[in-house]
Order: structure tokens, then C-alpha cells, then sequence
């Protein structure tokens, strides 16, 4: 029997369920929360994330499990927990300020607001004593009462202003200015396709620096560039991209599947939380990429991928979960990881080929354990080597089944099983896009099998409404984007 459990626990979140049981007196998203703050005069803290962050665990275990902590910020606040999933609508407007504050952002996002839902202070991880050249979370929020208590009319009007500069910036509270059609002529796009292919990695592939995110429409914008203009330095970089991340261990070799993002530039160290948008996003690119180039590689990856969403994110009615954990057992990685020794055990003789070709070494390659990543192509591991491509594609074949056979034996990542609908969208274009590129008529039936749920559970013909979430035959209509941000930027709250 749990020793707490809060308001969350009549939430259908896997996210807010999480949370349920801590020491934390959380509340939903609600108004009876900022009433209570304006009541008792009391900030209110508002911590968004979602199941499958990494460090959302992380904070939770160190500070929200910590008695001693919750006993803080219960006595000091009126606290909030926000799945950002279930409602994109304020994680929007908060990230919005902290990015205004910042100038980054991330999860879990933690706001501190006056009771009229304006933020004033703000960060994302925060560890329980000084590290990483951050302040503690409890000398954090024994700060913020402070100031709240002794500088609350600073704090109100850095809140007002605040509050004016992401009231400027909102889209919803500002006119739409007329689209110009020249915007799209061929020049423009020429520029656009130079500006994005000089933030290009050409080593690496993908833009920009470290922590390296999939970028899949810019990738898309230039596989079209090609298309329709033939610019071959856009096709290149868009091939470049997807190779090394179909290579790295951003994609899981063994079980398919891409995680959200790679550590470093290489593509070889990823956060391991595989979300169902990237995806739909990635299968949809590499669709396109397939039917421009007719590659081997983009085909099997697209088959590889295909199985991996249906055996692990699609329930028995055609709809699509939301997310994998990064986690198992408390650590990250620890699900798709190997030591040298395990790969031994299992594949015998073929180890040695095996570990090569997959950089996996005794010490391992990254935090004493190995990520399975290809440094070089198959056609050049295998000519390099001095081996029969053939025998070499059949032998990976069936090492790779044999260590996802043991793999499956061991402690899965947590599954965010809510369905969203704008999500389950993008991969029904996946799917679609799938079917389009390869003929492979089960994508097909995928996609009509999937839309007949959105159908069914997401449209409410009586209230003539389209509802976001779906969990256990529940299913959730999430306010408008502006109807939060005017709870945000009006003068009182609505």
C-alpha cells in the first residue's frame, strides 16, 4: 500500500500516474488550484513533462519521492502537474517563457507563476543539492518564497512584463498577415536550400551541433528540392543524414525504431526514449527518400521500422501508442545495451565479426557498456574484410534475430499507452507514405485500419467536437491553444 497518493491518482495519464504516489500534493490542471493560491496567497509551481523523459525520473526520484522536499513545497506552493502530451496547449505558453527567460528550454519544465497563471521564474532540471552549476531544488523554492513573500510587488511586475512580451509574440492574439505566393518562388526556395545545407554536417550528416535532433523536414524540404529542381548538393545532404542515423545508434539495430535524439554527432550515443511522432516523421522520409533513390537501405529500414510500430506502439484496434521509455530497472539504456560478454555468450564464433562490425568492445563504447552502431557501410565493412556479401547479410540476419530473442527476455521500458490524435495523424501518413513507396499492401490496410479508429473514438458527432487524447476508452477534448494563453494574458484570470 502506497504511503501517499495525491489528486493525480484519478487521472488517466501514464505521466500523472507516475506522480500519483508522491509526497507531493499535486493537482491537475485545474481551476480549484488557482483559486486555492489565490486564497491562501501562494505561488503556484507548475512541473511539466511526460513518461517517457529521462530526466523528469530523475527530478521525481531525487526531489518529489523526497519527504522532506514535498514537505517544502507543499507548505510554500500550490502545486501542478502538467503531462505535456495531454496538454501541448500550456506546455506551449510556459515553454514560450522560458525561453523568453533563458533562451533554452527542455523537461521537465518547471514555472513558478503568480496565482493569476503569469510566470515569473523558471528552469528545467533541478538536482536535490549544487551540481552542474545549478542551484539545489530546495534552496530553489525556499528562494522563491522568500522573494515571493518579502518582493512580491517585483515579482508581480516582472510577471506583467513577462506576460506583455509573450502577449507580443502570440500568435493567437495577434492579426495573421496576408501570405505573399512570391514567398515560394523558385529563388527563395534556392535561398532556403542554401541556408539550411550550410548549418549541414558533412561528415555526420544532420544540422547543427551536438545533442542532434532528426530534423526530418528539413530533410524532406531538401529530398524535394532535388526532386523538383534536381539540386544535387540537397540530395546529398539529405542522404548523408539518413545514412549515419540509420547506422548510429540513434537507430535500434536489433528491434527498429529511432530514439528522439542523439547525444553527440555522430548518432552513436542516443536518449533513448523512442516517441511515436518521430517515427511516423521518419518512416514518412524515408518513404520519399526510397521512391527518389530506390536504396536497399531505406527499404529494409522502412520494413524494419513498420514491424517495430506495430509490435510495440499499435494496440489490437489499429491505433498507435504514444512512447518508450528511455528507462528500465532505473537506467537508461539499460533495455537496449550490451557488454561484450553477453554478445559472446550468446553468439559463440560469430561474436568476433559480430562486435566489429557493431564498434562493441570490452570496455565498451559508451559508459561501460556498448550501443550497437555500424562506422562504416555493409559494402565496405565487407569488402575491407575480404567477405561474401551474401553470407555476410544472411549471417548478420540471424545474429541480430538471436540477441533480440534474449533482449525480449529482459525488463522493458515503460509504455505511454494514451493515444493522441495528432500523433496517430502523422502515422497514418507514415503508413500511407510506406505503402506508396514499397506497394507492400499491409501498410495500406494499416492506415484504413487506424483511421477508422480516429473515427470512431476521437470524433464527437453530438457535441460537433475532436477530441485529443484516448486511454481506456476514455477520451479527452484538450482546450484550445488560445483559450489557455488568454487565462495567461488577460488582465484577471478567465
Amino acid at each position: 500500500m502506497p504511503a501517499y497518493s495525491n489528486r493525480l491518482i484519478k487521472e488517466t495519464s501514464p505521466y500523472l500516474l507516475q506522480h500519483a504516489h508522491n509526497p507531493v500534493d499535486w493537482y491537475p490542471w485545474c481551476d480549484e488550484a488557482f483559486e486555492k493560491a489565490k486564497t491562501e496567497d501562494k505561488p503556484v509551481l507548475i512541473s511539466i513533462g511526460y513518461a517517457a523523459c529521462h530526466w523528469c525520473h530523475v527530478m521525481e526520484k531525487e526531489s518529489f519521492e523526497n519527504e522532506e522536499t514535498a514537505k517544502l513545497m507543499n507548505e510554500y506552493f500550490i502545486n501542478i502537474k502538467v503531462d505535456r502530451e495531454e496538454r501541448p496547449d500550456i506546455d506551449h505558453v510556459y515553454m514560450d517563457a522560458l525561453q523568453a527567460m533563458t533562451g533554452s528550454g527542455g523537461w521537465p519544465l518547471n514555472m513558478f507563476l503568480t496565482p493569476d497563471a503569469k510566470p515569473f521564474f523558471g528552469g528545467t532540471y533541478f538536482p536535490p543539492a549544487r551540481a552542474y552549476n545549478r542551484s539545489s531544488w530546495p534552496e530553489t523554492i525556499v528562494a522563491i518564497h522568500n522573494a515571493y513573500k518579502n518582493k512580491k510587488n517585483e515579482i508581480e511586475s516582472q510577471a506583467e512584463n513577462l506576460t506583455d512580451h509573450l502577449k507580443n509574440a502570440n500568435p493567437f492574439v495577434k492579426e495573421i498577415t496576408s501570405f505573399d505566393s512570391n514567398d515560394w518562388s523558385p529563388e527563395t526556395l534556392e535561398t532556403i536550400s542554401k541556408n539550411m545545407l550550410s548549418a549541414g554536417d558533412k561528415t555526420w550528416g544532420g544540422f547543427g551541433n551536438a545533442p542532434k535532433f532528426p530534423q526530418t523536414g528539413v530533410i524532406q524540404f531538401l529530398l524535394r528540392q532535388y526532386h523538383f529542381y534536381k539540386d544535387e548538393d540537397a540530395l546529398a545532404q539529405a542522404l548523408l543524414s539518413l545514412d549515419k542515423m540509420v547506422m548510429g545508434g540513434i537507430y535500434d539495430q536489433l528491434g527498429g525504431g529511432f530514439s528522439r535524439y542523439s547525444t553527440d554527432e555522430k548518432w552513436m550515443a542516443p536518449h533513448f526514449e523512442k516517441m511515436l511522432y518521430d517515427n511516423a516523421l521518419l518512416i514518412s522520409v524515408l518513404s520519399e527518400a526510397y521512391q527518389l533513390t530506390r536504396k536497399e537501405i531505406y527499404l529494409d529500414t522502412i520494413h524494419h521500422s513498420m514491424n517495430f510500430m506495430q509490435n510495440e506502439l499499435m494496440n489490437d484496434e489499429g491505433a498507435f501508442f504514444s512512447a518508450l521509455d528511455a528507462d528500465s530497472e532505473g537506467v537508461e539504456g539499460k533495455f537496449y545495451t550490451w557488454s561484450k560478454e553477453e554478445i559472446t555468450l550468446i553468439l559463440g564464433t560469430d561474436a568476433e565479426w559480430f562486435c566489429k562490425y557493431y564498434d562493441v568492445t570490452e570496455n565498451g563504447n559508451w559508459e561501460h557498456t556498448n550501443i550497437l552502431w555500424q562506422t562504416k557501410l555493409m559494402a565496405d565493412f565487407v569488402e575491407e574484410n575480404k567477405l561474401d556479401m551474401d553470407q555476410f547479410s544472411v549471417q548478420l540476419k540471424e545474429a541480430k534475430s538471436l540477441l533480440l530473442l534474449n533482449r525480449n527476455k529482459r525488463i522493458r521500458p515503460l509504455l505511454d499507452d494514451k493515444i493522441i490524435l495528432s500523433w496517430n495523424a502523422l502515422m497514418n501518413i507514415a503508413c500511407s507514405k510506406a505503402f506508396a513507396a514499397t506497394g507492400f499492401e499491409k501498410y495500406r490496410h494499416l492506415a484504413i485500419r487506424n483511421i477508422h479508429f480516429i473515427e470512431q473514438s476521437f470524433f464527437d458527432q453530438r457535441l460537433n467536437t475532436i477530441h485529443h487524447t484516448y486511454k481506456n476508452g476514455e477520451a479527452k477534448q484538450v482546450p484550445r491553444r488560445e483559450r489557455v494563453a488568454r487565462r495567461l494574458l488577460q488582465p484577471a484570470m478567465a
